[in-house]
């Protein structure tokens, strides 16, 4: 296991892994049709390559013999939700925006280690790092309690037609 920083070379695998991924974490609501359109307008290569170079951005990979099996995406700056704003209790903040492992990569270290080194480089910078998980991802909640974050609000949203909602989650890195 090796975690790095994502480079621009990694978009089209990091896409491709976004691809597979992604509905892993969907609530069981979402339509097969709303998780492909939102991974094609969300998860590109064209995006992951963007994220790569973006100052406000952390994305590091678990790369593994040439084979991304796990990445995580750290977004420096204060959150536009209002219901997330008023929840999070400390400034300044990151949001871990998505934090993703291939099924076999699950229970093997590799989220932990990805989560660590977006910590570490929150830690210069925001005196605490929030995230939104789905309520039903119970797999998810209890990776984020057993490493320290604690359920501080919810926030809703629109997926796939559907309202949902989230638990937003904040851990302080003081």
């Amino acid at each position: 296991m090796t975690v790095r920083p994502a480079t621009v070379d990694d978009a089209a695998a990091l896409a491709d892994l976004a691809a597979a991924t992604f509905p892993l974490a969907c609530p069981p609501s979402v339509t097969p049709e709303a998780i492909a359109a939102f991974v094609a307008a969300n998860l590109t290569e064209e995006r992951f390559a963007a994220y790569a170079v973006d100052p406000d951005r952390v994305l590091v990979v678990d790369d593994i013999d040439g084979r991304l099996d796990g990445y995580a995406l750290l977004v420096h700056g204060e959150p536009a939700d209002p219901e997330v704003a008023a929840a999070v209790p400390v400034r300044p903040t990151a949001e871990l925006s998505k934090l993703y492992v291939r099924p076999a990569g699950h229970g093997t270290g590799v989220a932990g280690a990805l989560l660590a080194a977006v910590l570490d480089a929150a830690r210069p910078v925001a005196a605490g790092v929030w995230l939104g998980t789905n309520q039903a991802n119970a797999r998810a909640l209890r990776f984020y309690e057993k490493h320290g974050f604690a359920r501080v609000g919810t926030r809703r949203f629109l997926v796939g037609g559907a309202l949902e909602s989230d638990f937003v989650l904040h851990l302080p890195l003081s």
